[in-house]
């Protein structure tokens, strides 16, 4: 792909050779600086490629959206400074315009969404100090850009786009300079998280103009697509929603500008789902112990999605990892689904006859598997239906498995790929059961290792019922589990023998007013 005009050629700016122009100028150094290009020895091991990390989480703002911001506000004229300058964000380019803002002088009103979380607003106050104003406004990232450019008339100010500007994609262009730069060698693709485009339509005009035989290969969530689809159409589109989890990319219609560049320079362009998401987030802190944000690990997704497809590339293969401004409280639920998108972990309901030994043939069923996951309330005379997560070390394991359950004339349902069984369902299993009659209650820590709960299973075959289990693997050194056990009181002093013999530490939680008041029978 040569760099060429695009279909507006009474605009010839718009090349990949304009834009390298402005590219080699731009001053993104006076604040910013190069970023690493590290190898990803642990994810090149295991796909069989030269996997490298553009490091663009390692900048001040951790994020690449300084480069633009502050290459922006570094060409305004004498007057346009005095004016001051607005933007619109609900994080990583607010921070952006806030240093920039701060080192240059320059006043700045912010606008952010009241939704944004406090740790952004808190940074760009701390990035921006005396220049910067943060105005909160609406619910969502539109509601505070009508507002911006309310301001924006009223004071007679210049807006900083996040993307849809010549300045702001050139200073994201210098991160392809980089690359270049720090890998002459065989390069085979170049993969770029896509929100608006502008990360994207700069690496791909200067890589284009300079190395037009690498491929340029975009990244967006499959609920935030807006340049698939808009490429697919051949025009801009508008989403009515976009999916927030990759906050950072979530942007309803891309620029005009990047549009076109991407169009003309960027190969194609993968979505990918959260739960592939997660499972690069995990990729990317094995190798480099950095955690980046949703939208920091979307080139990561992409690239092993396409390498899912292709097989190993004759040459190497960079993802810019764009930034790692994570909201703490999210971290959970990314290593729950984690090993989902990397497809370690398979889900299934199953159904087993509701009596003695059914728990011990289907542990047997398991083979040396461990388990992740054992949800089980009694709610059946007859049948017991478990939600049970299974560790899977390779693609295709999740079929043997069903075939197992089946052998034992168990019925399966996998539920691996549904997304309301892995988001909901799997924490409400259980409630009130007019079947748990004579139930106690109690919690066990046990050493956490392969095979653990499975051993635990094996010695929990009592004369008293099982009518409650739940186990979820953490990753912590013990396994908590908490078992319902139906005996009458008759047999309470036996049942404690018992139970203190098996050698695991355990609580009574019969007299819990939580466990009393919402599953107690």
């Amino acid at each position: 792909m040569n760099a060429k005009l695009l279909p507006n050629d009474d605009d010839p700016v718009l090349t990949a050779a304009s834009v390298l122009r402005r590219a080699e100028s731009a001053r993104v150094y006076e604040v910013a600086h190069h970023t690493a290009l590290e190898a990803a020895t642990l994810l090149s091991a295991r796909l069989g490629s030269t996997v490298l990390l553009k490091r663009e989480d390692q900048q001040p703002v951790f994020s690449f959206k300084l480069r633009g911001a502050y290459n922006r506000m570094a060409q305004l004229h004498a007057n346009e400074r005095a004016r001051g300058v607005i933007a619109a964000s609900a994080g990583n380019h607010a921070q952006g315009v806030a240093l920039a803002a701060s080192r240059l002088g320059i006043r700045a009103t912010i606008v952010m969404p009241v939704t944004a979380p406090q740790v952004k607003v808190d940074a760009v106050r701390r990035f921006g100090g005396a220049f910067t104003e943060v105005v909160l406004a609406g619910d969502s990232y539109s509601d505070a850009q009508a507002e911006a450019m309310r301001l924006c008339a009223a004071m007679n100010a210049t807006f900083v786009h996040p993307f849809d500007d010549l300045d702001v994609i050139a200073g994201q262009a210098t991160i392809g300079l980089e690359i270049l730069a720090q890998y002459p060698e065989s390069l085979h693709a170049v993969f770029v998280p896509i929100g608006g485009g502008g990360l994207a339509a700069g690496i791909a005009s200067v890589i284009k103009a300079r190395r037009p035989d690498v491929r340029i290969i975009g990244v967006q969530a499959s609920d935030a697509d807006s340049m698939a689809r808009a490429l697919d159409a051949g025009t801009r589109i508008s989403l009515n929603d976009v999916g927030l989890f990759a906050d950072g990319t979530a942007v309803k219609q891309v620029g005009a500008l990047t549009f076109s560049l991407c169009q003309h320079y960027v190969d194609e362009v993968l979505r990918v789902d959260t739960d592939a998401i997660c499972a690069a987030i995990r990729d990317i802190y094995q190798d480099t112990r950095s955690i980046p944000e949703p939208s920091g690990a979307l080139a990561v997704a992409g690239l092993k999605q396409y390498v899912a497809g292709h097989g190993p590339a004759d040459g190497a293969l960079v993802a810019v990892v764009s930034g790692a401004n994570m909201n703490f409280d999210r971290l959970r639920f990314v290593a729950e689904r984690a090993e989902v998108g990397e497809q370690r972990e398979a889900v299934f309901a199953v159904t087993i006859p509701e009596q003695r030994g059914s728990f011990h043939r289907f542990c047997n069923a398991l083979g040396q598997h461990s388990i992740t996951e054992f949800n089980y309330r009694i709610g059946d005379a007859h049948a017991a239906h478990i939600f049970v997560g299974v560790q899977t070390a390779q693609r295709g394991e999740r079929e043997a498995l069903a075939a197992a359950f089946r052998a034992n004339d168990f019925r399966v349902l996998d539920l691996t790929d549904d997304e309301l069984a892995k988001l909901h369902l799997r924490h409400m299993i259980g409630g009130r059961s007019p079947l748990a009659r004579d139930e106690r209650l109690y919690r066990f820590d046990f050493p956490e290792r392969p095979g653990a709960l499975a051993r635990f299973l094996d010695r929990m075959h009592p004369d008293w019922n099982i009518s409650l289990f739940h186990y979820r693997n953490h990753g912590a050194d013990y396994g908590r589990i908490l078992v319902g056990i139906q005996a009458p009181a008759s047999e309470h002093e036996l049942l404690r023998y018992f139970l203190s013999s098996l050698g695991y530490p355990y609580i009574d939680e019969s007299d819990n007013p939580a466990y009393r008041l919402l599953l107690c029978a």
